[in-house]
């Protein structure tokens, strides 16, 4: 069981606190990303989990996000999320080149690579204006913040995942 916490960093111009639409524990925010299993098999295409998707463990002692077979040694692995231990990414963070938490994933047969940014994140300005809805698939966005007259902008996405003790 490896415990993996996925890190996020952009850079924000004149903005903060970027996040899933409903904040770090979002049930409906999808997360997709590439697996690897044990064996070093990659999956060919990015699996999606979120918090309101559970699955019955074998056994039936607990829920899982996830139970999926490797299609080269026929393993079975699981990916269950850990709520309430992330953060959104704040202009602070995001200045000094940092990465702010975001979820967390406990993995059994598989290890999480290769995130994608797509729909339904938030982020406000400086100036006190909500973004909602984003769409960072194409690895940027950009408006006009009327309030507080300047240009703002999230680019040079960037996520890495931690291995993290319990």
């Amino acid at each position: 069981m490896v415990n993996c916490m996925l890190m996020i960093s952009a850079d924000l111009e004149n903005l903060t606190n970027l996040q899933p639409q409903g904040g770090c524990d979002d049930p409906n925010f999808s997360y997709f990303f590439k697996l690897k299993c044990g064996c070093g098999e990659l999956s060919q295409k990015e699996t999606c989990v979120s918090l309101v998707e559970t699955l019955p463990t074998q056994g039936g002692k607990g829920t899982t996000n996830l139970i999926q077979k490797c299609k080269f040694c026929g393993r079975e692995g699981t990916v269950t999320m850990i709520p309430g231990r992330g953060k959104p990414l704040t202009q602070e963070a995001a200045q000094s080149g940092g990465f702010s938490p975001l979820m967390l994933f406990d993995c059994r047969g598989y290890e999480p690579v290769d995130f994608v940014f797509g729909v339904g994140w938030k982020v406000e300005s400086l100036a006190g204006t909500q973004y909602e809805d984003i769409d960072l698939s194409g690895g940027d966005y950009a408006e006009y913040d009327e309030k507080g007259e300047c240009p703002v902008m999230i680019s040079n996405l960037r996520f890495k995942f931690e291995v993290v003790k319990h």
